[in-house]
């Protein structure tokens, strides 16, 4: 435990002297890269909330992303700049469509979970491409940022240290949670449900709750992405931005506190590497990035099953 903290420690202490010394170095473009970062691994942490915690293999988590990030550019879109709506509008709008989309999905499991749960993204995918009004497949660049009064995100230090705090209580949020009483039953649904289902515990109701506050927990990271970016696009909820969330939270470490944030950063991290190599050799190579990307994930799974955050310490489940 005393080791675990102070690895917390030592990497928030490393995030908040982040920015004064990009702007010494005259290099702002990083403050804004890990900014991102920050804002994808809090959609990770909700990801494996249901993914690591709850054995819920959603293929189609990047839903609640866009409609965060709609929820923003359509209220804006009306004049609204409010970032508190933005943020209640977002947070229970992503909350409603997971508790919609959850009541049909976890009724299955298996391959049948992951192929329902794909088709609703992709059905939210090709409503966002219908929207006209929205930008369409063209998207839509944001009238103005959500206004918060207390922090201006058109500063992208502060809006640089709002994404570290809401990360860091994502976190603490997420660790609170599966450690309840109503994390170890989910906890427990996971390893064993027949079991569970044997002491009188059922599955289904203990799951949608976590699905809901997952989804929640993403739409609000899919707010601060709308105002990081700019602009939103149906790309947003597109599966292959599920896939990358999820391999985010196995690449980290499932069922453990740091994995998604380590995934993240790792994942994000090494995608900025091989692009900047890439373009020392050429710059007609930087669009292959992945054929780069594509062996290293695979060694990655296969050296470290347990995850990054096994190196450092045990899973919490």
């Amino acid at each position: 435990m005393k080791t675990r903290l102070a690895l917390w420690g030592v990497a928030v202490l490393a995030l908040l002297a982040l920015p004064p010394l990009m702007l010494a170095l005259e290099q702002p473009f990083y403050i804004d890269l890990v900014r991102r970062i920050m804002i994808l691994a809090i959609a990770a942490v909700s990801l494996n909330l249901i993914l690591g915690y709850g054995g819920l293999v959603s293929f189609g988590h990047a839903a609640y992303i866009g409609i965060g990030a709609y929820a923003v550019g359509i209220l804006g879109f009306y004049g609204v700049a409010n970032g508190w709506a933005h943020l209640a509008v977002a947070i229970g709008a992503s909350a409603l469509a997971a508790l919609a989309i959850g009541a049909v999905s976890i009724r299955t499991s298996g391959i049948y979970f992951i192929m329902i749960t794909l088709a609703f993204t992709q059905m939210l995918y090709y409503l966002g491409i219908s929207l006209a009004e929205f930008g369409g497949d063209d998207g839509m660049r944001l009238k103005t940022r959500s206004q918060l009064g207390f922090v201006d995100l058109s500063d992208p230090v502060a809006f640089y240290y709002l994404a570290l705090a809401v990360m860091l209580a994502a976190v603490v949020l997420t660790h609170r949670i599966v450690n309840s009483r109503f994390g170890m039953v989910l906890r427990a649904t996971r390893s064993n449900e027949a079991r569970s289902r044997a002491v009188g515990f059922s599955p289904y109701p203990y799951r949608l709750v976590a699905f809901v506050i997952a989804g929640a927990m993403c739409g609000l990271a899919g707010a601060l992405y709308a105002n990081h970016t700019n602009y939103i696009t149906p790309g947003l909820m597109d599966w292959k931005e599920s896939g990358d969330l999820m391999f985010m939270v196995i690449l980290g470490g499932m069922g453990s506190t740091a994995g998604p944030v380590l995934g993240a950063f790792a994942l994000l991290l090494t995608e900025e590497l091989l692009k900047f190599l890439l373009e020392l050799v050429s710059k007609d190579w930087v669009e292959y990035w992945r054929i780069l990307m594509g062996p290293l994930l695979v060694l990655s799974v296969i050296f470290f099953r347990r995850g990054l955050a096994g190196i450092f310490a045990k899973p919490d489940a």
